[in-house]
């Protein structure tokens, strides 16, 4: 503590100052006040009250003019998520399906392949489908 100076006046100063946002809804509340301002001085004091600039009022009335305030809500982050066409999910689902069954397929003309060989070492003659 300073000498003289009581402890109610000694300032706290913080590490790093945190930006203001202001959501639509505000800036629209603070433009239709200031709108409603028509004795000199009174802007002034709305700005004073608010504890902002007069830069934010014309930019936010210049967002205005252009629309941008009209539709502006709080969004998600990130990038959009697309709708599910369900003709690519039952193309993921037969490309899958076709997959297993290559696979099936593969397994089982290897068994054939096996049993062939284990018949022609045993000597047991097969009997022929048509296919020479």
């Amino acid at each position: 503590m300073l000498e003289g100076v009581p402890v109610a006046l000694e300032t706290e100063v913080v590490a790093k100052a945190q930006r203001r946002r202001f959501t639509a809804a505000e800036k629209l509340r603070v433009l239709r006040q200031a709108d409603g301002c028509a004795k000199p001085g009174e802007v002034s004091a709305l700005l004073r009250r608010e504890g902002l600039y007069s830069s934010h009022l014309a930019s936010w009335r210049a967002a205005r003019q252009r629309g941008e305030l009209a539709g502006l809500a709080p969004r998600a982050r990130g990038p959009k998520a697309k709708p599910v066409d369900p003709r690519d999910r039952r193309l993921a689902e037969l490309e899958r399906d076709n997959r297993r069954l290559q696979a099936r397929l593969e397994r089982a003309e290897g068994l054939i392949e096996v049993q062939k060989k284990v018949s022609q070492l045993l000597g047991i003659p097969l009997e022929s489908d048509g296919k020479a």
